[in-house]
This record gives C-alpha cells, sequence and structure tokens, in this order.
C-alpha cells in the first residue's frame, strides 16, 4: 500500500524535520511549552488500583486517545490493539484516529498542551523525535521497559525485545520512544523467479557482477533502485560498507568523527556502486522513478533485484502478481570484509510514544503495554507482513515470502546485524547526503568526490554550536 504522501512513509521522516523546524520557527515553538519528561513529575491518568495486570494504575473508565500514522502498515493493528485495551479497560472511551500528516495535525496540540496520549509518529511528516525528546515533550518509557510483559509475569520487557529497541529508544540518557517495527533492509527478488532460472542471490561481490551479467544475458535488468528518493540504493552502499569495515564505519559516522565518511570502505563501497551503473546492470531511468514506479517495474520482472525495507511486500500486495515471492537476501561482500554475507541492517521504526502533556499518560503506557504483548506484536505481522521488535512473537505463525525471509536475516545476522542513526539525529544534514548519494547512483560524481561532498556536509553538522552532538559507544 502506498502512501498518499508523494515520500515513502519511511524514507524521508528525515526530511519532514526540516519541514517540521521550518514552519515552527525552529524548535522554539516546541520549547516554549515544554512542560514534562523531568522525574517527579506527576504522571497523569491514574488513580487505579495498581497490581500485576495493571502495574501503571490505569483508572478504568479514563478516555484514551490514540493517533496513527495511516501508511504502509495501516491502521487495521492499531484498531485490534485497541480493542485489547477495551476489553481490559471496559468502561474506557476510546478515540482512534489515522492520518497521514503528522506534523500540520500534532503540533498545534503540542504546543498547546494537548496532545493524544498515544501517537505514531511516524511518515513524511512526522515531528522530528529528537526536537521532542531534547523540549522534554516525551514521557520517560522507563518504567514501561521494566513492567512485566503480559502473560510472562517476573519477565520484564525489556528482556523480551530485540536489542536495537532499546538502543534506538535513548535520547539524553532515557528510553523516550517505542520503535515498534523491526524493518530489515537488504536486496529483494522474486524467489519464484530465481527458482525458474536456476538463480541464487550471490555471496561475494564478483559472483554478484557474473549474476549480473547472466540476469542482463536474460534480456532482465539486474536491479533497479528508487531514484527520486536515494534513501533506498544508500542501504546498499552503507550496508557493504560496514560489512567490509565493520560497525566502527558507521559508529564514526554517527558520531561525526572527522574523515568518517573518507573511510577505506566506504570508498570501495562507492566504487561498486558506480561499477553497477557503468557495467549497464540498472534499469535504464530508474534514476527518475519513485519507489511505487521503480517497484511496479520490478513486480513486472524488469528488474530482478531492487533494495528496500521490509514493508516492501505490503506497500506493493495490490501490484504484485500471483504467484510473486517476494523475498530479502544481503547485499553482496566486497572482497576483505569483516562481517559475514548473512547479516544486514536492522532498524527499530515507526515511532510510537506517550506525550509528556499526554491526559493520560498511564493509559498511554499500558496501550504500548499491550502492543508489546505476544499477541499484539503477532497480530501486527499478521496483518503487515512485518516482524516486531517484540522476540517470539512470529513462532507458529503462517508467514508470507516477505516475512518468513526477513525474519530469517535477523536470526542469522544476530549480533552482526548493524544501524545507523545520524539521519534521525542530525536530521538537517540527511537530505544533503541523500543528494549526493543521487548523484553517485547516476554516475555524475567520481567515488572520491562523493566522500569528500559527505565528510564536508558532516563537518558542517559538527561545527554548528546549535547542533546537539550524539555519540555511538
Amino acid at each position: 500500500m502506498s502512501t498518499p504522501n508523494i515520500y515513502n512513509r519511511r524514507v524521508f521522516l528525515q526530511r519532514a524535520a526540516l519541514a517540521s523546524i521550518a514552519a515552527a520557527g525552529g524548535s522554539s515553538v516546541l520549547a516554549s511549552c515544554a512542560t514534562g519528561g523531568d522525574e517527579g513529575d506527576d504522571i497523569t491518568g491514574g488513580g487505579g488500583e495498581k497490581s500485576s495486570d495493571n502495574p501503571f494504575g490505569v483508572q478504568a473508565d479514563t478516555a484514551l486517545a490514540v493517533v496513527i500514522f495511516n501508511g504502509g502498515y495501516g491502521d487495521e493493528y492499531a484498531k485490534f490493539h485497541e480493542k485489547l485495551y477495551k476489553a481490559k479497560f471496559k468502561g474506557a472511551d476510546i478515540s482512534h484516529k489515522a492520518i497521514t500528516d503528522i506534523r500540520q495535525q500534532m503540533q498545534p496540540l503540542f504546543n498547546s498542551g494537548s496532545p493524544p496520549d498515544v501517537l505514531d509518529n511516524a511518515g513524511a511528516e512526522a515531528i522530528p523525535i529528537s526536537t521532542l525528546a531534547d523540549t522534554g515533550q516525551l514521557t520517560d518509557l522507563t518504567q514501561l521497559f521494566d513492567a512485566d510483559t503480559i502473560g510472562q509475569s517476573g519477565t520484564k520487557i525489556r528482556d523480551t525485545l530485540n536489542p536495537v529497541a532499546i538502543e534506538s529508544s535513548i535520547y539524553a540518557g532515557k528510553p523516550m520512544v517505542l520503535n515498534y517495527a523491526l524493518q530489515v533492509y537488504g536486496l529483494w527478488y522474486d524467489a519464484a523467479l530465481f527458482a525458474e532460472k536456476g538463480w541464487e542471490p550471490a555471496e561475494t561481490w564478483e559472483d554478484f557482477l557474473a549474476l549480473c551479467e547472466e540476469i542482463k544475458g536474460a534480456g532482465i535488468a539486474p536491479m533497479a533502485h528508487q531514484g527520486k528518493y536515494p534513501y533506498y540504493i544508500q542501504q546498499v552502499l552503507m550496508d557493504m560498507a560496514v560489512k567490509h569495515g565493520g560497525p566502527e564505519v558507521v559508529y564514526a559516522i554517527d558520531s561525526l568523527e572527522p574523515n568518517a565518511w573518507k573511510h577505506e570502505s566506504m570508498k570501495m563501497a562507492a566504487e561498486a556502486l558506480l561499477e553497477i551503473k557503468s557495467k549497464g546492470y540498472m534499469l535504464e531511468g530508474t534514476e527518475g522513478l519513485d519507489h511505487i514506479q521503480s517497484q511496479t517495474l520490478w513486480n513486472e520482472g524488469k528488474a530482478a533485484f531492487i533494495p528496500c525495507g521490509s514493508w516492501l511486500e505490503n506497500e506493493q500486495k495490490e501490484v504484485a502478481p500471483p504467484g510473486f515471492e517476494t523475498t530479502v537476501g544481503p547485499t553482496p561482500l566486497l572482497g576483505g570484509a569483516t562481517l559475514p554475507f548473512d547479516c544486514t541492517r536492522v532498524e527499530a521504526a515507526e515511532a510510537f510514544i506517550v506525550p509528556a502533556d499526554a491526559a493520560n499518560q498511564v493509559g498511554g503506557l499500558e496501550y504500548l503495554r499491550i502492543m508489546l504483548s505476544q499477541e499484539g506484536a503477532a497480530e501486527f505481522t499478521k496483518l503487515t507482513a512485518a516482524p516486531t521488535i517484540v522476540d517470539g512473537a512470529t513462532e507458529g505463525l503462517e508467514l508470507t515470502p516477505g516475512a518468513e525471509s526477513s525474519i530469517a536475516l535477523i536470526d542469522s545476522g544476530g549480533a552482526d546485524n548493524w544501524n545507523y542513526y545520524y539521519a534521525i539525529w542530525y536530521s538537517p544534514m540527511d537530505p544533503k547526503i541523500q543528494s549526493v548519494v543521487g548523484e553517485l547512483a547516476a554516475g555524475r560524481v567520481t567515488a572520491d568526490e562523493f566522500t569528500s561532498e559527505c565528510q564536508q556536509i558532516a563537518d558542517e553538522t559538527a561545527s554548528d554550536p546549535n547542533t546537539e552532538k550524539r555519540t555511538r559507544p
């Protein structure tokens, strides 16, 4: 399912940061009404008796307001979670709202001190999480992660989650956001087509080039990408660089270290991307296509591989032909790679928050707790064909090819899976980096020019005294 907005729902969350800050005159508007988030503040909506089944003391008849980003995942899963909440608190009136223009509709509510109790702050028009966190607009989720998992007394929620969930939640030393969907990135292909042709995803760069030549000889473009949104092809670039040089490559980029973008592994990855272009392995015209156009051509068999995240199958389910087996595989390894082939970038995304000024904070926390139950997480996967951050929630489910291959890649990568955060931490620099990536994918800059231009953008961010700096361990 595609989003009504021209930008992809996850890809340009970062660009929304620029629009949001500009519309608000910087972070000052949000900062002017910052009242919550400090330790010791009273948490709202309580009054019920606390117990193992009601750890936050939710008042049974207190209303709950839920706002969901209605993008590629839709909102049916949220309706199911609300049904579970209503079954537990029968007197609660639940307000459900599904929208795409999060910033336009929600920012005025934050400014006036009347935000919803739960907000799925995602999509092209999301309010930057870093701005909300830095200005005290978010509830500390420590007590959520320390609460017992529903149906598992004595087991803390934090112990049931993929580690990236906790890592991605932290701002200023506190967990402030629940990134719920576990998004897996890689090269996607039609497993049915590959079986018919006798092709298999290649592990080494040399074998990948040979496979591309064979695919090209069959009259199919080896690769397409969503050229209007360079974020997609950037995943291939970053994954090859990190697998080659190790996680310290991306740690340095996230920490704005000098010459991080000029790492030899990044240059090698850029040269590899240029090689795909120069050998004619890219679908002709793909540089000018948006995500739906390129993905639809891929579904039509015009290209063998396409880079994307694990929302792809759900996003394309209305146009994928019968028998099309949407499957994800790892990117190939450059010579001398440090990490193994079967790992990838795994990101916790779809940012759920409980605003500090919410009228029913405890209800918001309980709603998130329900989302993090085995039942709540399993239903999300059933409805969206995408995994969540809840470990084991897909066991026993009949999975689609996309979901099954995504989970298999998560499992095979294990501790070698990786992620980056600079695009969220320093949102103004991200569209600039993506612009340079687009030039690289089109073959209009050299590898040295690419790394130099990216480093200059990072250095400008690092030298900005108004930008709060963050570091990776």
